[in-house]
């Protein structure tokens, strides 16, 4: 009996500490210190709040609750019984700091200078490459943060956060590596792409046709199988390439330019195709969307950068087989028809016939004589041009980069603004040189 009433008091003591520490999480609203312009659109910012206020008035019934629980439990009740509840109890405290603390990262960000506002303009960016015209879907607020690592990721909206409701916004987190040039719009939109395909049931339906294609083949079963294994990354990376051209398989390269040992390594239980195929597949898929000589340019500079001589003859053969398969099954993406968006196809629905490189050429030589036309440019089509004009090495790297934070800006500022028009960058983004072209 004495083992248990220091139990009760003791668990007393913490379901109080933890009603306490759950008094000290504020709304962003109000902790957060960043500049309007890097604040995220207002949608996001309230479905944020209104999703971790709830949480918070779930978890102090919860903890009011056990603390009623706890004082009308039994004298015989066994102290290990009182401390298997409060386990719960604490495990769903935690759970919510988890949530938040998600929710903190893409926040807590925008008070930094000036990565705050950049961020800002990357939430347009993404908002722009979920827009699906005349397609009835619904499309969740993004935010966008930066963190370590090789590669970008995504946490989609509706999916279950650690207590178990439903992310209320998308959260794409960018590598600060691609900070900042056209090459972050790649991994920005590839994975947009990855919301859009669940937003679509996208994945479903590719998978049935890809399921059978395995059923129907003979010796290169194992392709189709290992293209359906990875419908869903090569998915996101269709989507990015619609979007963008060729801008979306210079980023690609970018990403995957590593030691030839991960370029060639292949592990079937990967969802990535491995980086050697990925890097040619984006040069197919480039070509059979907008077709023009550069797409055999940069396929052959891949090949040489990492040539097949020296593999073994196992990996040889897989890749044998996966080329021979290859055209039939950039086919079949590009045909697919959606049937959440009247059956339209990927291209169909995002229009990417304005994407060609003749036509972002032509963006590309009026903005230079104005501007302005960029900013007012959609940002897909802005960054798509700002990609062609790197692939055509009609724009240095130094002009990339002090051109698309000009972007970035100006984005944030017509979201925050809600003006009509795009601000002018400042006149530190303005060409000063002839290096940046």
């Amino acid at each position: 009996m004495a083992a248990a009433a220091s139990a009760r008091w003791w668990l007393e003591q913490e379901c109080r500490a933890l009603l306490t520490r759950l008094d000290r999480l504020d709304y962003f609203a109000v902790i957060e210190p960043m500049v309007a312009a890097a604040a995220p659109e207002v949608h996001a910012r309230v479905r944020i709040e209104r999703y971790l206020f709830e949480d918070r008035v779930r978890l102090r019934r919860l903890i009011t609750s056990h603390l009623t629980a706890l004082y009308a439990a039994k004298p015989d009740t066994g102290a290990a019984e009182l401390q298997r509840r409060f386990a719960f109890v604490r495990l769903r405290f935690n759970a919510l700091l988890a949530d938040f603390d998600t929710f903190s990262d893409v926040m807590t960000q925008r008070s930094e200078a000036p990565f705050g506002v950049w961020l800002a303009g990357l939430d347009v960016a993404a908002a722009s490459a979920l827009e699906m015209p005349d397609s009835g879907i619904s499309v969740p607020p993004v935010v966008c943060y930066l963190d370590r690592g090789h590669g970008a990721a995504i946490r989609r909206a509706r999916t279950r956060l650690s207590t178990g409701g439903e992310n209320p916004v998308a959260i794409i987190r960018i590598p600060r590596e691609r900070m900042v040039g056209s090459g972050i719009a790649a991994s920005l939109f590839h994975e947009a792409g990855h919301q859009a395909a669940e937003m679509m049931n996208l994945l479903v339906s590719l998978r049935q046709v890809l399921w059978a294609k395995q059923l129907l083949a003979g010796p290169e079963r194992i392709a189709w199988a290992l293209w359906e294994r990875w419908i869903s990354e090569i998915a996101a990376d269709f989507w990015a390439m619609a979007h963008l051209g060729v801008g979306a398989t210079l980023g690609v390269f970018g990403v995957l330019s590593l030691p030839g040992a991960f370029v060639f390594r292949i592990d079937t239980d990967d969802p990535h195709p491995f980086p050697w195929l990925r890097a040619v597949l984006s040069c197919r898929l480039g070509a059979a969307l907008f077709p023009d000589p550069q797409w055999n340019r940069l396929e052959t500079m891949w090949r040489s950068l990492y040539p097949l001589e020296g593999l073994d003859a196992r990996r040889l053969e897989l890749i044998r087989t996966l080329e021979t398969t290859m055209p039939e099954f950039v086919g079949l993406l590009v045909n697919h028809r959606v049937r959440a968006v009247g059956g339209r196809t990927i291209p169909g629905l995002l229009q990417s016939g304005s994407r060609s490189p003749e036509q972002l050429r032509a963006h590309f030589q009026r903005w230079r004589a104005a501007r302005s036309g960029m900013l007012h440019a959609p940002p897909a089509l802005a960054l798509a041009a700002l990609g062609q004009a790197k692939a055509d090495s009609s724009l240095s790297p130094e002009g990339e980069s002090k051109l698309v934070l000009a972007l970035l800006r100006s984005w944030a500022l017509q979201r925050c603004l809600s003006l009509p028009g795009p601000i002018q960058p400042r006149c530190n983004c303005r060409r000063k040189s002839s290096s940046s072209k």
